[in-house]
C-alpha cells in the first residue's frame, strides 16, 4: 500500500463524513426555514423538491466532467462550494434567494455525489482492496453528527446563518487539506476524451444497477419517512418509542457499513448484495407482521442492518465496471454518473409514490409491497458480475 494511496483512502472518506454532516445540518433546520422565511408546506415542499431535481441534472454532466478532468479537481472544488453555498441558505431573506441557492447547493451536491464515489472507486483500484463500505459509513456518521450538532443549535434558539458559518468556518479549512491527499487528477482521468462514453451508454447493465439501486433507496427513504408513523398510528407506540425505530434502522446500518468491506473482501459481491436485500426484506416482514411496537423496532433493525452495504456495493460494483468498459480510466465516472441519475431519480419519486399508496391502501400493505421489490434485488444480484477491485 503506497503512502500516496492510503492518504488519499482517509481523505475522500474524510470527505463523505463532512457531506453527511452538511447534508444533514441542512435537513435537521428544516422547521426553523419554514418559521424564518414564513414558508407554507406547499412552498417548503417546492423548495425541497428544486433541490433534489437540480442534483439529478447536474449528475448527468458530472461523470462527463470527471471523466475529462479527474475527479479530484471536481471534489477539491466543489467541497469547497458547498459550506459557501449552505451559509448562503442561511442568510437568505426571501423566497427567491431560497430557490436560487437551493438549486446551486442541490447542483453542487449532485456533483459530488458522482465525483466522490468515483474518486473512491479509483481509490480502490490504486489500493486493490474495497473502501466504498467505510465511504458510506463515514457519510452515516456525519450525518448522525450533523442531526444532533443542528438539534442541539436549534435548541440554543441559535440562527440557522450563524450555526451554518460555524460550520463553514470548521468544513473549509478541513476541505483544503483534504483536498491536497486525494489521488492526482489522473488517476481516473480518460486518457482518449469520448471512448468511455461511447462505450458505455445506457446499457441494459446500467439500467438494471440503476433499478436496484433505487429500490435500495425506496425502501430507506420508506423508514426515514415513515417508521415512525407506521410505529404510532399502526401499532400504537408513544411518539418517543415510534422514533426508536429509525434511530436502530440507523445505527444498525451504520455497524453494518463498518464491516462492509471486510465481509466483502471475504466473499463477493454477489453474495454480500444477496444477503443483504434478503435479510432487508425479512427485517421488513416482521414489520408489517408485528403486532407488537418492540418487535417492529427489531424489524426495523435487521432492515438497517441489510441495507447497509447493499449501495455502498452498488457503487462500487458499477464503478469498476465502468472503469473496464471505458477504458483503464475515465469510464468509472461516465458509469457512476448514470447510475446515480437512475437511483436517485427513483429517490425523488418514492415519497410521493409511497404517500399515494399509503392514502389508498394504507401504510402497512404499502410497506408490504416493497419486500418482493427488495426479494427481485437479491434475485437479479445472481446476474451480477464478480467485483474484484483491480490488483486482487
Amino acid at each position: 500500500m503506497s503512502t500516496t494511496a492510503a492518504r488519499a483512502r482517509w481523505a475522500i472518506t474524510a470527505v463523505f463524513g463532512c457531506n453527511g454532516l452538511l447534508i444533514a445540518s441542512l435537513v435537521v433546520r428544516t422547521p426553523s426555514l419554514k418559521i424564518d422565511l414564513g414558508l407554507s408546506a406547499g412552498k417548503l415542499g417546492l423548495v425541497s423538491a428544486l433541490f433534489g431535481v437540480a442534483a439529478v441534472i447536474a449528475m448527468r454532466s458530472a461523470g462527463r466532467i470527471a471523466a475529462r478532468a479527474g475527479s479530484r479537481p471536481v471534489v477539491r472544488a466543489v467541497t469547497l462550494a458547498l459550506p459557501l453555498a449552505l451559509v448562503g441558505i442561511g442568510l437568505s431573506s426571501n423566497i427567491w434567494q431560497l430557490i436560487a441557492l437551493q438549486l446551486a447547493f442541490g447542483a453542487a451536491q449532485g456533483t459530488l455525489d458522482v465525483t466522490m464515489n468515483t474518486h473512491a472507486v479509483a481509490v480502490e483500484r490504486t489500493l486493490g482492496r474495497h473502501i466504498m463500505n467505510g465511504c458510506h459509513a463515514a457519510w452515516s456518521v456525519g450525518a448522525v453528527a450533523g442531526s444532533l450538532l443542528g438539534s442541539g443549535a436549534a435548541q440554543v434558539g441559535m440562527a440557522r446563518w450563524a450555526h451554518y458559518a460555524l460550520l463553514a468556518a470548521v468544513l473549509l479549512p478541513v476541505a483544503l487539506v483534504v483536498g491536497r491527499a486525494l489521488l492526482p487528477a489522473a488517476a481516473d482521468q480518460s486518457e482518449v476524451r469520448g471512448a468511455a462514453h461511447a462505450r458505455i451508454g445506457w446499457t441494459r447493465r446500467v439500467l438494471v444497477y440503476g433499478a436496484m439501486g433505487a429500490t435500495v433507496l425506496t425502501a430507506e427513504a420508506a423508514v426515514a419517512n415513515w417508521s415512525g408513523v407506521y410505529l404510532h398510528e399502526d401499532l400504537g407506540a408513544p411518539l418517543g418509542v415510534a422514533a426508536l425505530g429509525y434511530l436502530a434502522f440507523a445505527g444498525c446500518q451504520t455497524a453494518g457499513r463498518l464491516v462492509g468491506d471486510r465481509l466483502l473482501a471475504r466473499g463477493s459481491a454477489v453474495r454480500l448484495l444477496r444477503l443483504g436485500t434478503l435479510s432487508a426484506a425479512a427485517g421488513l416482514a416482521v414489520v408489517v407482521l408485528s403486532p407488537w411496537p418492540a418487535l417492529g423496532i427489531v424489524g426495523f433493525a435487521v432492515l438497517g442492518a441489510g441495507l447497509a452495504t447493499p449501495l455502498p456495493v452498488l457503487f462500487g460494483l458499477v464503478g469498476h465496471l465502468g472503469a473496464e468498459l471505458g477504458g483503464e480510466r475515465g469510464g468509472e465516472a461516465v458509469m457512476v454518473a448514470r447510475f446515480s441519475t437512475i437511483t436517485f431519480t427513483g429517490l425523488l419519486l418514492a415519497p410521493a409514490v409511497i404517500g399515494w399508496a399509503a392514502e389508498l391502501v394504507g401504510l402497512a400493505w404499502t410497506l408490504a409491497a416493497l419486500i418482493p421489490l427488495l426479494a427481485a434485488v437479491a434475485s437479479v444480484a445472481s446476474s451480477t458480475a464478480r467485483l474484484r477491485p483491480a490488483g486482487t
